[in-house]
C-alpha cells in the first residue's frame, strides 16, 4: 500500500528519468525537466495519463532555454585589462617637499609560467639615474592579487621636479625565481606629474601596459647583426648630481652657527655597481684651522643617504656674513682617492635659493631654516 501511495503522489517519464540519471550535480529547480530536451517528440507511458498534445503544445509555447557559458574571469580576457591592473595613490607635499606613492593591489596579472606570481612594485622618476630614482615594495607571494599597501616617498621633491618628470611605475616578478637572467617587469605604467594637485591625494586605477622598447646606442653587438631594440627600465637621464637638504640656523646662546647636513638624494652613481658610498664635507672658507673643516660619516651603498648629523662655526653674525659656506658631497674609496658627486656654495655672492637661505638664517636669531639645494657638477670655485 504504501508503494502504491508513493507511485500515485511521484509520476516521472522516462526522459525525465534518464535526464536524473544522466545529469550531473544537483537539478536545478525547473518546472519540467523535459525542456531541455525540446527537439525529442513527446513520449508518454500509457500509465502516466497524460496527454501528449497537452506536452507538445507546452513544448511549443516554452523554447527551451540556451545554457550559457559561464563568464571567463577577469584576469583571462583579452581587452585592455589583459596584463591586469594597478590602484595606487599620489600625494604631492609640497610643504615637505616629497612625493608620496602608495601601492595598494594589483588584479588579473599574467604570470609567464605558473599560475601563481610572486610580485613587488618599482617605482621610478624619468628622466633621472635608474638606481637613484629607484624604490621598491615587498615582495608578496602566490597570487595574481597581490595587495601592499605601502607608500614609497620620494624626497626632495620640488615644484620644478612636478612639472618635468614622470613617474614609472612597474609589477615585476621576484628575481630570485629567475636567478639567470633578469625577466621583463609584468607590465608597466606611466604618470605625468605635471597635473598633480599640491597636498591632494589623487587615487588611480589604470590598465597595465607592456614594457616599452628603446632603441639601444649604436655598437658593436648591433654592427654584427644583433637586435637594435630592447626593453630597458628607465630612460637616458639628463646630467643630475643630486640634491642636499641643509638646516642653517644661528644659535644666540652659542654664538654661531649650526649647519645641520640632513640627507641627500638621487645622487650620481660613482661605482661599478651602480651605487655610491657618499659622505659630506664642510668648509668654511676664509678660515683657516681644522675648525673650519667637517665631515659626515660614510654611508655605503646607496644613492640616497640619510645623515642627520649637525656642526657648529663660531663666530659673530656680521662675520659670518662675509664667509662662504661650501658643501660637497664626495664617493669613498679605500685606497684611491675619493670622487666628487658634486657640491653647494653658500655665500653673499651665491644667487637666487643659496642667497635667501643664508641671509633668512643669519639674519635672525635661533630660526632654524631647512631648504633643499642641487648639486653642482663642478667643484665651487673659492676665490681668496
Amino acid at each position: 500500500m504504501a508503494g502504491r501511495g508513493l507511485a500515485g503522489r511521484c509520476r516521472v517519464s522516462m526522459q525525465e528519468h534518464m535526464a536524473i540519471d544522466v545529469s550531473p550535480g544537483p537539478i536545478r529547480p525547473i518546472h519540467l525537466i523535459s525542456h531541455y530536451f525540446p527537439h525529442f517528440s513527446p513520449f508518454v507511458e500509457p500509465a502516466l495519463g497524460i496527454p501528449a498534445p497537452h506536452l507538445a503544445a507546452a513544448s511549443t509555447n516554452h523554447p527551451a532555454p540556451q545554457p550559457q557559458p559561464d563568464p571567463e574571469p577577469e584576469e583571462d580576457s583579452d581587452d585592455s585589462t589583459a596584463l591586469g591592473t594597478l590602484e595606487f595613490t599620489l600625494l604631492f607635499d609640497v610643504d615637505n617637499s616629497a612625493l608620496h606613492c602608495t601601492a595598494h593591489r594589483a588584479k588579473g596579472l599574467k604570470p609567464r609560467a605558473s599560475s601563481s606570481v610572486d610580485t613587488y612594485v618599482k617605482a621610478n622618476l624619468l628622466p633621472g639615474a635608474s638606481k637613484a630614482s629607484q624604490l621598491r615594495t615587498r615582495t608578496v607571494r602566490g597570487t595574481r592579487g597581490p595587495v601592499w599597501e605601502e607608500t614609497l616617498t620620494y624626497h626632495g621633491f620640488t615644484c620644478q621636479d612636478a612639472g618635468c618628470k614622470t613617474l614609472r611605475l612597474c609589477v615585476c616578478e621576484d628575481p630570485r625565481l629567475r636567478p639567470r637572467r633578469r625577466a621583463p617587469p609584468l607590465g608597466e605604467l606611466r604618470v605625468p606629474l605635471r597635473k598633480l594637485a599640491p597636498n591632494r591625494a589623487c587615487s588611480f586605477n589604470v590598465c597595465l601596459e607592456k614594457c616599452r622598447l628603446t632603441k639601444r646606442p649604436k655598437s658593436v653587438d648591433a654592427a654584427r647583426g644583433m637586435s637594435l631594440y630592447e626593453a630597458v627600465e628607465v630612460e637616458v637621464a639628463w646630467e643630475e648630481r643630486g640634491r642636499i637638504l641643509l638646516s642653517l640656523c644661528y644659535s644666540s646662546q652659542r654664538g654661531g652657527l649650526l649647519v645641520g647636513v640632513l640627507r641627500c638624494t638621487h645622487l650620481a652613481p660613482m661605482d661599478t655597481n651602480g651605487y655610491s658610498d657618499p659622505f659630506v664635507r664642510l668648509l668654511l672658507h676664509p678660515n683657516a684651522g681644522k675648525k673650519s673643516k667637517h665631515k659626515t660619516s660614510v654611508r655605503r651603498k646607496t644613492l640616497n643617504p640619510e645623515f642627520n648629523e649637525e656642526f657648529f662655526y663660531a663666530g659673530p653674525r656680521e662675520e659670518l656674513l662675509q664667509k662662504a659656506l661650501l658643501v660637497t658631497v664626495w664617493d669613498y674609496d679605500l685606497g684611491t682617492a675619493d670622487d666628487f658627486i658634486g657640491g653647494v656654495q653658500l655665500s653673499s655672492r651665491a644667487g637666487g635659493e643659496r642667497l635667501q637661505h643664508w641671509h633668512e638664517c643669519l639674519g635672525r636669531n635661533d630660526h632654524r631654516l631647512e631648504l633643499w639645494h642641487p648639486l653642482d657638477g663642478t667643484p665651487p670655485q673659492l676665490g681668496n
